[in-house]
Parts: C-alpha cells; structure tokens; sequence
C-alpha cells in the first residue's frame, strides 16, 4: 500500500490536470482526503485488501479529474480557444500587413533607372548567366539556379495541392482491395460521360498521344538550350496522359499510371530536388569545390544540374496534373 500512496504523490499527471482544469487546490485536497481514508480504512481486512481498496478510491479520484477537465474543455476551455484563436488571427493578419507595407514603403521608385534591380541583376543575368550556369536560355538559368530554392518552393506548392485535392476528393477503398459503394458509385457516374469507344478518338489519340509525349520530353530536354523547360514540358506531358485518359478510360490507363505511380514519381523527383540543390546550396555558401560544372554551353547534357532539375520538375508538373484531372473527374486514379 504504501508503495502504491508514493507512486500516486510522486506523479505529475494529476497534479497537471488539476493545473489545467483551474481547481489545483481542490484536487490535491480531494487526493489528500483519498490518501487518508485509504490508510484507515485499511488494518482489518489485511495488507492485499487494503491495497485493493486504496487504489478503487484512488481510481475514482482520477475519474473525478477527467471529469471536470472534460467538462472544463466543453465550455470554459472552449470559449478560451475561441478567444485566442481569433486574437491570434487577428495579429497575425496585422502584422502580416505592417510587414507588407514597411518592404513596399522602403522599395526604391518603380522605373527609376537607378534602381538596383534594373542595373545589378538583370545585367548580371544577360552578361555572366552563360558563362556561370552553362545555360544558353537565360530563364532556365535564373529559374534552376539563381532562383533554384524558389523554384523548390514552386514545385513543392504543386505537390501540396496535389495532396490536398487527395484529401478532399479521393474515395476511399477498403485495405483489401475490394471496391466499396463509394468507388462503385463513382465508377457508374463516370461511365456515363466516358467515351463508349469512340473509334475515331481513339485513333487519333493512339497516333497524337505518342507525338504528345515525346515532344513534352523534347521540351524538358532541351530546357536549358532553347524555350522550355520543366514547367512547360510537363504541362505538356500532362495534356498527353488526359488525352489518352479521354479515348481509352481508366481501365488502360491504370495498367502504366495509378496512384502509386503517381506518389513514386512526384516523391522521388521532389527528393532528387531538394538532395541536388542542398549540395549545390552547401558548397556555394562555404565556398567548396563542386564536382558540378557548366559543361559546354549548347551541348544536352551540360549547364550542371540545371537538365536534371527539369526533369524533375517536369514529372511532377505532369503527375500534378494528370492527378487533378482524375480526382476531379472521379475522385481516383
């Protein structure tokens, strides 16, 4: 018994709750009561009894405390999130505003032709962007590396979207595989507006989708040498998987691209990302030598990572899209 009484005096947990719940005192005065009727009530009915006992009064005493901090976060405790949760937007959105304003306040004069970004950047770009990032197409290079963390960011905005539309949209299965009365549902709905073997959209599509896909590739490739790049290419690519959605269904579409396709590539690409440009961030910060180097400006596999990178960003960009047309349309892939 009294190893059980040190235990319970020693813990925290109650005294925390009764903190939470606003009635310390109460609480340490109702354990104390509790502590003190276990110890009389104890001597006749021996030592294993007494134990039994303690710990039954002991329980209701938490029962007690869960009560009164359940009834505590009904009402009181509610009324106090709603209250900080409004204050806090409210000073968030504030100082969101102030911040806004004072950056924009301190900005030098749009068009003055002595402003820093129209003498320092844009210059640097044109003169040393060659020459520096290996990229014949001055955009690739500002976008995949002056601006390879912003670009980051981009992608990573598209893949969040992505999830969030799976979230909101996506029907649920069953973890056996077995189709439920939603999918079954979304299933019949669908095929009411999916082509019944249309012969001439699915000749056309079998011949452009092909020329689609390839000249998205060509426009990821050759990003980094002439107009294109990640963004563009994958839109592309996208286009040519929901072409090919439109003419054969999803019934052959799944058999190369389904949601685990979908999850694989667009997590693979973003890690490839963000691992590349981490080294590429480490080494320029500390001024280390890079085993990345230009290459030959105009040549495919040069401008170091920049090739890469759009590949990456181009796979992404066409899961993203494939993903919101599928989810929209049926609520699955």
């Amino acid at each position: 018994m009294a190893k059980i009484r040190n235990d319970y005096e020693s813990s925290w947990w109650p005294r925390l709750i009764g903190w939470i719940s606003g009635g310390s005192d109460e609480l340490d005065r109702d354990l104390e009561k509790t502590l003190e009727e276990g110890e009389e009530a104890a001597a006749p009915e021996g030592d294993h009894h007494e134990d039994y006992h303690f710990t039954e009064r002991i329980s209701a005493a938490e029962k007690a405390t869960y009560d009164r901090l359940f009834a505590w976060s009904r009402n009181r405790g509610a009324k106090l999130v709603r209250w900080f949760y409004r204050i806090a937007s409210v000073l968030i959105c504030v100082s969101i505003i102030a911040l806004l304003v004072v950056t924009a306040a301190s900005l030098p004069p749009f068009g003055d032709p002595s402003n820093p970004a129209n003498n320092e950047v844009s210059q640097r770009y044109i003169e040393q962007g060659m020459q520096e990032t290996g990229a014949v197409n001055i955009v690739a290079g500002m976008i995949l590396d002056y601006r390879a963390f912003d670009t980051l960011g981009e992608s990573n905005v598209l893949f969040i979207a992505a999830c969030s539309v799976l979230i909101l949209l996506r029907v649920p299965g069953n973890k056996s595989g077995a189709p439920t009365p939603e999918q079954l549902e979304a299933e019949a709905d669908d095929r009411m507006y999916e082509p019944k073997n249309d012969m001439i959209l699915q000749h056309q599509a079998a011949l452009l989708v092909p020329l689609v896909l390839i000249y998205g590739i060509y426009v990821i490739m050759n990003g980094h040498i002439s107009p294109g790049g990640g963004f563009s290419g994958g839109a592309i690519m996208g286009a040519g998987l929901i072409l090919y959605l439109n003419a054969f269904g999803f019934k052959k579409t799944g058999r190369f691209f389904r949601y685990g396709t979908f999850k694989t590539i667009s997590c693979m690409a973003l890690s490839f990302y963000a691992l590349s440009k981490a080294y590429s961030f480490f080494t320029g910060a500390n001024h280390l030598p890079s085993i990345i180097t230009p290459g030959t400006p105009g040549m495919l596999f040069s401008a170091g990572l920049i090739p890469y990178l759009n590949i990456a960003v181009g796979l992404v960009v066409c899961c993203t899209m494939y993903a919101f047309y599928t989810l929209f349309r049926k609520g699955d892939m």
